[in-house]
């Protein structure tokens, strides 16, 4: 077998070799890989450069963040301190105040308004506690039937309450600038004034709302066949105007204006006395303040404003009769056919419960309308 001369390995092998390139392979090239300093001192100053350079970019980073914020913080503050956004800013805060309290609240605002209506026309009629009612409504359908009419409550809120703490700051900002111009301070009757006043208008605004409420959670009380099923407060207050005229959604405005009158005077001239007094007197953290006050606040808006709210709930909840007759002509006519037919002490039916759904009504909102007053200094 023929070979390579000066080889033992067959020619043809090598031939094979050489054709498929494995003859002679190039020896491997080393790999070349930095060398690394290895003086320790330049170690050091190197780590050291690359130490100070991360420094460099990270201040940067939180500088241009700082920077942003601070931009930022201008323009929100430019945004709340224009003349426009301030004179808007109360009724917004108050709207905000009203429907999270309203939220909360509404449950028990159901459970009341089943109370008053109870035994309706009948002296020895029935006497459910507010515990019973809860019962009957959960068993005549779920624990979501408490909040019946939420979408009105939120509705009325955004109207009523906006346009009610609204009006009663601007009404007394305009009284302290006098005040302090005159070098006097504002007193208990401008207080007074400006919670009737901002109650009243509030009041007729937000009536068609606080009619819907009524007629949403009082449906449930009618026969299967007799109720409305309403969907909304939209379809509430559609299908009432459709039926009954649009005039009917301001049906019970003349006791719903004094009843707001009357919650305002209690609640909004006392918890601002109460504050002040407080403020004066005592030595009570600001937050203690406004809980005590409000609380007062609370008791004094549902003595005087209960009455009121029990005949608004009746003339609202009144449909005609087939002879097109209404059970109440009005609110004097309410007043006498229920003190005579019912008592005195009707009037004053579920104090307890309707206490409980005011002061902490009045809590929740007063104190929101509190904390957004501040951050929005």
């Amino acid at each position: 077998m023929p070979t390579d001369p000066g080889s033992t390995v067959p020619l043809y092998i090598l031939i094979a070799q050489d054709f498929l390139g494995l003859h002679n392979p190039s020896p491997p090239q080393p790999v070349h890989t930095p060398s690394l300093p290895a003086d320790p001192l330049t170690m050091s100053t190197t780590t050291s450069k690359a130490l100070d350079a991360a420094k460099s970019t990270s201040q940067q980073a939180k500088n241009s963040i700082k920077t942003m914020t601070e931009e930022t913080s201008a323009t929100t503050s430019s945004i709340l301190h224009h003349p426009y956004t301030r004179a808007a800013l109360p009724f917004v805060n108050g709207g905000l105040a009203g429907m999270t309290a309203t939220t909360v609240i509404q449950p028990i605002d159901m459970i009341k308004v089943r109370l008053q209506l109870a035994g309706e026309g009948a002296k020895t009629g029935p006497r459910p506690s507010p515990l019973q009612v809860t019962r009957d409504i959960i068993a005549q359908g779920k624990v979501a039937d408490l909040y019946t009419g939420l979408s009105a409550g939120l509705l009325r809120q955004a109207v009523y309450t906006t346009a009610r703490l609204g009006f009663f700051d601007t009404f007394m900002n305009v009284l302290k600038t006098r005040a302090e111009a005159s070098g006097s301070q504002i007193g208990f009757k401008e207080r007074a004034g400006a919670g009737l006043t901002a109650g009243g208008l509030a009041a007729m605004v937000g009536n068609p709302a606080d009619l819907a409420l009524i007629r949403m959670q009082s449906d449930g009380l009618k026969p299967l066949a007799q109720r409305a099923h309403y969907n909304s407060v939209v379809d509430a207050l559609t299908r009432i105007a459709k039926a009954e005229g649009v005039t009917a959604l301001w049906s019970g405005a003349y006791p719903t204006v004094v009843r707001a009158m009357a919650l305002n005077f209690g609640q909004l001239a006392f918890f601002s006395e109460a504050k002040n007094q407080l403020k004066s007197q005592t030595q009570l953290s600001s937050q203690t303040q406004t809980l005590t006050a409000s609380a007062i606040a609370g008791f004094f808006a549902s003595f005087f404003s209960l009455p009121f709210d029990f005949v608004k709930t009746r003339l609202q909840k009144q449909q005609k009769a087939k002879d097109g007759s209404l059970p109440y002509k009005g609110m004097a006519d309410c007043f006498r056919k229920v003190a005579k037919d019912e008592g005195l002490l009707r009037f004053y039916r579920g104090f307890g419960t309707y206490y409980i759904r005011i002061a902490p009504h009045a809590m929740v909102t007063l104190i929101v309308a509190d904390w957004l007053g501040f951050i929005t200094k």
